[in-house]
């Protein structure tokens, strides 16, 4: 408002010419810098977020895998119970019907062996499950600390605006930098 000579500034007219004069202010940084450490900080959290999920997606199928391994087994153990009860009844059944017996066992055995060997593909595949799953937590573990250290970050960062001690900014930078670090060492170990 002019009038007569006399002008008043209002407080945003004063931060204007103020950073015209002077360039951005340690608020200003501090809130740029923020700005991108949350944004970093929503991807971190996304991509440990995922790779939880894909661990425990694997984690289920390992042991769904076993489950079905067990089921086999178990099928297994039913058919070699069968296989014992006809070598009983073969020893103590008169001689015209021990070849029926025996041909009763021979049958189990065979079909045993296919029992066995998809029982021991379906374990084999409950270990690749699990191996899989353990694989995806070990950047999830890196990401984890990463998101620890750019909340710290955000935090001094935070600090630094309320005390005005540009100290606490060359913290957070350096937490940044480490959360940054170990953001890219998930994906490179």
């Amino acid at each position: 408002m002019s009038g007569h000579g006399f002008h008043v500034h209002g407080a945003h007219d004063h931060e204007v010419e103020h950073q015209a004069q002077h360039g951005p202010g340690l608020a200003q940084s501090v809130a740029i810098f923020t700005a991108i450490l949350s944004t970093v900080g929503a991807i971190v959290s996304y991509q440990g977020g995922a790779t939880q999920n894909e661990a425990m997606l694997y984690k289920n199928e390992a042991v769904l895998q076993k489950s079905h391994a067990s089921d086999q087994w178990n099928f297994y153990q039913a058919k070699s119970t069968k296989g014992h009860l006809m070598e009983l009844a073969a020893n103590i059944a008169p001689s015209d019907k021990q070849e029926y017996y025996k041909k009763q066992i021979e049958k189990y055995n065979e079909e045993k062996k296919e029992i066995k060997a998809k029982a021991e593909e379906l374990e084999k595949k409950s270990e690749e499950a699990n191996h899989q799953s353990e694989h995806m937590m070990h950047p999830h573990h890196r990401l984890a600390q990463s998101m620890t250290l750019i909340q710290i970050a955000i935090a001094l960062a935070s600090m630094t605006v309320l005390t005005r001690k540009r100290w606490l900014f060359i913290g957070a930078g350096i937490a940044a930098a480490g959360g940054c670090v170990l953001w890219a060492l998930a994906w490179l170990a």
